[in-house]
């Protein structure tokens, strides 16, 4: 099955949102067998969309669309469908009185202009958004199939997962395709590449390889007449990354640093303390994203300067011998932290963001330590000098130095 992606909105093709809902339904869409030939991205113009439709319908069996379901003039995707297919959209009361109902559970009446949102077409149906006033639309003319999602990405997320998705399990039921993630930390793309290269090249199972924020990913991806058959061909080659890459394996799928090392945690019934300095708390809001954090975080702490690090517990003598930015501080600061909230393991993260150098020390590089009092990780990072990078990788880094550590303990 040929599918395509459009993403719609004048705001898109402006730069003034970046289109993330087409690279995540792309993302889904091999685990399904659904071959993604075409993404673009149109503006708010209804002939512009209109030609869209009618040129998708050509070279696509399958058309995902994001956005332009909303209840203002410029949302036209519902309009350019109708025009389209030819067919006439009319208001459905008793979405109209979905509507109602959920304008006046936030004690609010409907505007006048979400009755839009009720459209639909003789070739269409509503696909419910539990996270939202904009159903998304099921339409097929021809053997073709359109399916229209939401722009906010928290209600198209879960529209493909809740409505979308199982649906398109069931149509497709030829062939089962099963993809697996293997998630690594600690060798570049190029090493792993050569670790494992008589994988690559091979059509089914197909690997393929990721670099992101939280590492190095490798996806296998099977299809085959039955799950079990494709999970078949695809151990082996997971049992040969293992063997390979076993150390450096950290997680797997859509497991994110945080979670692993939380069900690390949670498993052992440990707690954990951090203290940041280059991060800014973004080590602690990854901790705390997981749900179940509540019972394993005692807390985090933000410190920049000596005055207040050595508030907290770190030596004097520690921040006078080796500078804010040094391994010795953040296994200090690791120390410290664990002591102070009483916790079972300590992190500490030091180094410099910006806006330039800080002791002397380049900006990009960061220190990281683990600690459980006995046995410690550490790791120094050189990073590219942007903010954005080293605050987003240092604490991937570091929670996955915890779950090493919680391994060695254990």
């Amino acid at each position: 099955m040929k599918a395509e992606i459009i993403g719609i909105g004048t705001e898109l093709l402006m730069g003034e949102l970046t289109d993330t809902n087409s690279a995540w339904i792309a993302s889904r869409l091999p685990a399904l067998g659904i071959q993604l030939q075409w993404v673009s991205i149109v503006g708010d113009d209804l002939p512009m969309l209109t030609e869209a439709f009618k040129s998708g319908m050509k070279r696509s069996d399958i058309i995902f669309t994001t956005g332009g379901l909303g209840p203002t003039q410029d949302d036209l995707t519902r309009e350019a469908i109708a025009a389209a297919f030819g067919e006439t959209p009319t208001v459905q009361p008793e979405v109209v009185e979905d509507l109602e109902r959920y304008f006046a559970a936030r004690g609010t009446p409907m505007p006048q202009h979400n009755i839009k949102q009720a459209n639909l077409i003789p070739s269409a149906r509503f696909v419910p958004n539990r996270n939202g006033t904009a159903p998304g639309w099921w339409a097929e003319r021809d053997g073709k199939i359109i399916i229209c999602m939401p722009g906010p990405p928290s209600e198209n997320h879960s529209m493909w997962q809740e409505q979308i998705e199982p649906q398109l399990a069931e149509l497709i039921e030829d062939e089962v395709t099963i993809t697996r993630n293997i998630k690594t930390m600690g060798m570049s793309e190029g090493a792993v590449d050569e670790v494992i290269s008589e994988f690559f090249g091979v059509e089914n199972p197909y690997l393929g390889i990721y670099s992101k924020a939280d590492g190095i990913h490798l996806r296998v991806i099977a299809r085959a007449k039955s799950s079990e058959s494709a999970r078949a061909m695809i151990a082996p080659v997971e049992l040969a990354i293992h063997d390979r890459l076993g150390e450096y394996v950290w997680g797997y799928d859509d497991e994110t640093p945080e979670q692993a090392a939380g069900k690390s945690l949670l498993a052992k019934g440990l707690s954990l303390a951090v203290m940041e300095t280059c991060t800014g708390g973004a080590l602690t809001n990854s901790i705390t994203n997981v749900p179940e954090s509540i019972s394993y975080f005692k807390g985090g702490l933000v410190a920049y300067d000596g005055a207040a690090l050595r508030a907290i517990g770190v030596p004097a003598a520690v921040l006078d011998n080796h500078g804010v930015v040094s391994q010795q501080t953040a296994n200090a600061m690791a120390e410290a932290v664990r002591r102070n909230l009483n916790a079972d393991l300590g992190v500490g993260l030091s180094g410099v963001t910006g806006p330039g150098e800080l002791e002397g020390k380049p900006l990009g590089l960061a220190y990281i330590s683990v600690t459980n009092g006995k046995r410690s990780r550490e790791m120094e990072m050189r990073l590219p000098p942007r903010q954005v990078t080293i605050k987003r990788r240092v604490p991937n880094q570091a929670l996955i130095e915890l779950r090493r550590l919680i391994e060695e303990i254990s």
